[in-house]
């Protein structure tokens, strides 16, 4: 017998300025997620940061985008808002999934992904499981990679406000741009009901993954759909070296690389990465 689930008496900060949606994706699971634009669809995943969701990672990206597709962000099981079922696992092909239900809940049959850090690599894994389902990727600083120093922050994150600053200013460069509004409100998040009891079992899934599930090089040296790396020359949480391998490794992968950036591109240098993305993707058919 399928779960009558509840809306969530939950608003998205006005800080972000992006309307909430709900959709029931499985029993017992309802995704919460952001849709501006109409068109091409173009898939929005999110990193691993303590109090992460796709407000906080995408939007000063999704209104410009919007102008040229459909733009739809959701926060992946165990992460900001999404119900999940109980007993529900999570991990790089279980959020892989999770993308898939997205899209069917949607009747949307072949979508772009644009991920950042694991929401890359939970992109680069879905191309490997479900080739059919894509029509090109957009990577950022894409996960998988071997740990960094920075990375192993990541798996002690320090649940605080003084512990988030610290998280979100090894992602830029100019560290004025990690406010104390940005960082209450990923506090905020980190805390919230349907978060903060996750966050433990999430972290351990993904830096399981890290050696249980890296990215299949010879897999991905088979995609025919188009691919662009973009990075950051000061990523201290995965290196540039990351994007040059594939960029090596995909025959149809082209990169961008921003100076003065860090892993938060889409952030840091967020006029130039949309016109970066909007021009991409438009050479590859996708416009307003």
């Amino acid at each position: 017998m399928a779960t009558t689930l509840h809306i969530p008496d939950y608003r998205t900060d006005a800080f972000f300025g992006l309307e909430d949606k709900w959709l029931p994706t499985a029993d017992g699971e309802l995704t919460h997620y952001h849709e501006l634009g109409a068109g091409t669809p173009i898939l929005f995943l999110h990193g691993s940061g303590t109090g992460v969701t796709a407000a906080a990672n995408w939007w000063l990206n999704l209104p410009s985008i919007a102008e040229q597709g459909r733009c739809i962000a959701i926060d992946s099981i165990g992460y900001g808002q999404t119900v999940v079922a109980p007993g529900t696992e999570y991990g790089i092909r279980e959020w892989v999934r999770h993308a898939v239900r997205v899209l069917d809940a949607l009747d949307i049959e072949k979508t772009w992904l644009v991920g950042n850090s694991i929401g890359g690599w939970v992109a680069m894994q879905f191309a490997i499981d479900f080739p059919e389902r894509l029509l090109g990727i957009v990577s950022m600083g894409t996960g998988g990679a071997k740990k960094t120093a920075a990375l192993a922050g990541h798996s002690r994150p320090e649940l605080s406000e003084a512990g988030i600053r610290r998280t979100l200013e090894q992602f830029v460069v100019d560290t004025s741009l990690i406010t104390d509004e940005l960082v209450r409100l990923r506090y905020r998040a980190a805390l919230n009901d349907t978060a903060a009891d996750r966050l433990v079992k999430v972290v351990a899934a993904r830096d399981r993954d890290r050696d249980a599930l890296p990215l299949n090089l010879d897999a991905l040296a088979t995609l025919e759909i188009p691919v662009l790396l973009i990075h950051g020359m000061q990523d201290v949480v995965i290196p540039v070296s990351r994007t040059l391998e594939l960029l090596h490794t995909i025959p149809t992968a082209d990169a961008h690389i921003f100076s003065q950036c860090g892993h938060w591109s889409q952030i840091e240098r967020a006029d130039e990465f949309n016109d970066v993305l909007r021009q991409y993707l438009s050479r590859h058919g996708v416009t307003s």
